[in-house]
């Protein structure tokens, strides 16, 4: 199966319930529907259409790694961020870090491989993910990322990203990696 919004029905939440639930939880959002997008240049081929003038936005990349001790964490990252997995390993003090399997990613974070986003923390909460967040997230205004499927984006304020994150009792691990 993909990770388009067509097998949503097979995820732990889909995307059409998590969408429900933020605006439940009076999370303003903007929901842009796309091509599915698997990688970062995939990614910059839709962005010309989600951009705002002026805006201060936090495009982003995902990463699902486990440790040596299997424990699991969920990586956002600034999406033009050269990362080395070991160095962010040693920057963490858990030692190598590798990637996590497609098998692992969905009964962890409860999302397929190319739909991984710091959303998905709405499965990953009750598994014990630790959420790292770049630290230059802190400059941003708005965060653009995948809610639970990769065929659609969504942009949101980051003082309603913070407010989903309290919701689900996440506090993310700030990492500054410039």
């Amino acid at each position: 199966m993909d990770a388009s919004s067509r097998f949503q029905g097979s995820l732990p939440v889909s995307s059409d319930a998590l969408l429900a639930q933020l605006t439940e939880w009076g999370l303003a959002y903007e929901l842009y529907e796309h091509a599915p997008l698997r990688t970062v240049e995939d990614a910059k081929s839709v962005e010309a259409a989600m951009v705002v003038a002026g805006e201060a936005a936090f495009r982003i990349k995902n990463l699902y790694l486990r440790d040596k001790k299997k424990r699991n964490y969920l990586v956002t990252l600034e999406q033009d961020r050269e990362i080395d997995l070991k160095s962010l390993g040693a920057k963490l003090g858990v030692g190598n870090l590798s990637f996590g399997s497609a098998d692992r990613l969905l009964e962890n974070l409860g999302v397929r491989p190319g739909a991984v986003t710091p959303l998905s923390m709405v499965t990953g909460a009750t598994k014990g993910v630790q959420f790292i967040l770049d630290a230059s997230a802190q400059q941003a205004e708005v965060i653009y990322m995948h809610p639970l499927v990769n065929d659609r984006t969504i942009a949101m304020r980051m003082d309603d990203f913070h407010a989903f994150l309290n919701r689900i009792n996440t506090t993310p691990q700030w990492i500054d990696l410039s």
